[in-house]
């Protein structure tokens, strides 16, 4: 695992000495020697990597990392360029084409967005390969957790893109008064006629951000 070495390591370096983290270390150790694990393991901080805690402004929370190879690299509902666009992303850009008249790319890496201050966060970092949801339950939630509440924390004004019911659960710990949750159905195929399609999360959170004195996030990506 490559470490956190930018402004993130005060916030959650006590995690690191907490016994469920030694007991998660070890397992995702085992799991990269004996069998496939996404994303490589020097991409699994990539998020606090591309988007330090300072710059958070908006907050995009996935489950899991993509589970086929070449998919994962560390960032929530991004894959790198050259891989097939997934279902989910795809539906994401359906909606900011209709929310904000965003052209709809052929890529799916999203490094634009971490680089503008959007925190692309899954609650488990690592999966084991063609298999989702196998890392669940094994210390990554109780770690994302206390990442959430480093964000929620912050002074600065964030918006939290809550899809799906286990994203929408986390909403519990956000009550932090300067901060905008929005909450919709997830992207997937089998969710997204129900609500999250013509959400406006992108419009909401700009208008938030703008609202609040903050540059807006430049939502194409070219």
């Amino acid at each position: 695992m490559a470490q956190i070495d930018n402004d993130w390591l005060p916030a959650i370096e006590p995690e690191f000495k907490k016994p469920y983290y030694k007991e998660l270390f070890s397992f995702v150790n085992g799991e990269y020697r004996k069998t496939v694990v996404y994303p490589p393991a020097d991409d699994i901080f990539n998020a606090f990597h591309f988007t330090p805690l300072s710059s958070v402004k908006v907050v995009i929370l996935g489950q899991d990392p993509y589970h086929e190879p070449g998919q994962a690299q560390g960032l929530s509902f991004s894959v790198p360029e050259g891989v097939d666009v997934p279902p989910s992303l795809q539906n994401i850009y359906k909606e900011l084409s209709t929310d904000l008249g965003c052209t709809i790319p052929n890529h799916g890496c999203l490094k634009k967005w971490a680089a503008q201050g959007v925190l692309l966060l899954n609650a488990v970092l690592t999966v084991r390969a063609h298999a989702a949801n196998s890392h669940k339950g094994h210390g990554w939630e109780e770690f994302t957790d206390a990442v959430i509440q480093a964000v929620n924390a912050k002074e600065e004004p964030v918006v939290y893109m809550l899809w799906g019911r286990p994203a929408r659960e986390k909403k519990r710990m956000l009550n932090n008064p300067r901060h905008l949750v929005l909450e919709a159905p997830h992207p997937s195929p089998l969710s997204a006629y129900r609500g999250f399609f013509g959400c406006r999360h992108f419009s909401k959170a700009n208008a938030f951000l703008e609202s609040q004195g903050l540059d807006p996030i430049d939502w194409q990506i070219d």
